[in-house]
């Protein structure tokens, strides 16, 4: 997945370097035919293996979660944990893609994958209110005229937005869309009548920090993918970056410590569904925050951090997967009994 995209050995760069917000396919020359390396059977099959678990987690986690618990069953709620997938992996391609392309060293860089992520994240937005108005709880108009429909749309619409600013050169441009979708997706998941505004903005600033560390260091793997043959260059580019990460690592603590203790009462946090998944996710976090400090230790002692960052990015990959399932649960505060 981190080498997904790059292909080609590293090349001499001309001395003209473009900007951040330009793509990289003008002033490097391209790779001859075949430079690249292609990924091993083993390293294929180990990617197919890790989307297909992702996949399955994916479409039965909220029944498995729900087993035994009480809560009422949630129409469509695997589809609905895919889109949510493909809605949280499209903000991080494409936010960390813009934030990696300021930091990363100046040399050769990977080429875009924001406009397939902008797109893909309308799909999802949009085709999130058909699920359960296709298991039988709405119709189409009904569900596009609610406010959880409204926002859905407006959160497909920023992405084509988005889009547009790629396609037409100006992916600096797609910041504005970008947390218009984010801000959106926050208002969504925070319906509840208790402090919605207060749920609503660590959420916000939540999903940024989320977004930044896994789409920042997907990018930063791709660079050292692309540079591979100066390993000195390699390190630079995730020397840069590891020093910004920190700071959506505490984002990312604070909020969701905040965000746990008022929206899940302590005694369900067990025998909910809300709860189990928030366990789960938190034991991944501390593994990613493992991972990380091997990764940093590695590199102060001059060695290249390829597989304990790889290994960071496909355990935060998880973490999407599970945060996704955590929007979909039921809440959990008409278990309580306090």
């Amino acid at each position: 997945m981190p080498g997904a995209g790059a292909t080609g050995n590293d090349a001499p760069v001309t001395q003209h370097h473009e900007s951040p917000d330009q793509e990289s396919t003008g002033p490097v020359p391209a790779s001859p035919p075949g430079a690249g390396i292609r990924p091993s059977p083993a390293r294929i099959a180990l990617v197919a293996g890790g989307l297909a678990v992702a996949l399955v987690l994916a479409l039965r986690g909220v029944g498995f979660a729900s087993q035994g618990t009480g809560e009422l069953r949630i129409p469509a709620a695997g589809s609905t944990t895919v889109l949510r997938v493909v809605v949280f992996a499209a903000l991080a391609v494409h936010l960390g893609e813009l934030a990696g392309a300021r930091y990363v060293p100046p040399g050769r860089m990977p080429r875009s994958w924001s406009l397939g992520a902008a797109a893909g994240g309308a799909l999802a937005s949009a085709a999130q209110i058909a699920a359960p108005a296709g298991a039988g709880r709405l119709d189409l108009a009904t569900a596009y005229s609610s406010r959880e429909g409204a926002l859905l749309l407006i959160t497909a619409d920023a992405f084509l937005v988005a889009a547009g600013c790629v396609w037409f050169k100006r992916p600096g441009l797609a910041v504005a869309p970008l947390a218009v979708a984010v801000v959106a997706e926050a208002l969504r998941a925070h319906p509840e009548s208790y402090t919605p505004l207060l749920g609503s903005a660590l959420t916000v600033v939540h999903l940024t920090a989320a977004s930044l560390w896994t789409g920042g260091l997907l990018y930063v793997l791709r660079v050292m993918h692309l540079r591979r043959d100066t390993p000195s260059g390699a390190r630079a580019a995730l020397a840069r970056y590891a020093p910004l990460a920190v700071w959506p690592v505490v984002a990312l603590a604070a909020t969701g410590t905040v965000s746990s203790l008022r929206r899940l009462p302590l005694d369900v946090i067990v025998t909910t569904a809300y709860g189990r998944v928030l366990i789960a996710k938190l034991l991944l976090f501390a593994f990613v925050c493992a991972l990380a400090v091997t990764a940093r230790i590695r590199l102060r002692r001059g060695r290249t951090p390829d597989t304990p960052a790889r290994a960071e990015l496909a355990l935060l990959a998880l973490v999407v997967v599970v945060s996704a399932i955590l929007t979909v649960v039921p809440d959990p505060h008409w278990l309580s009994t306090r």
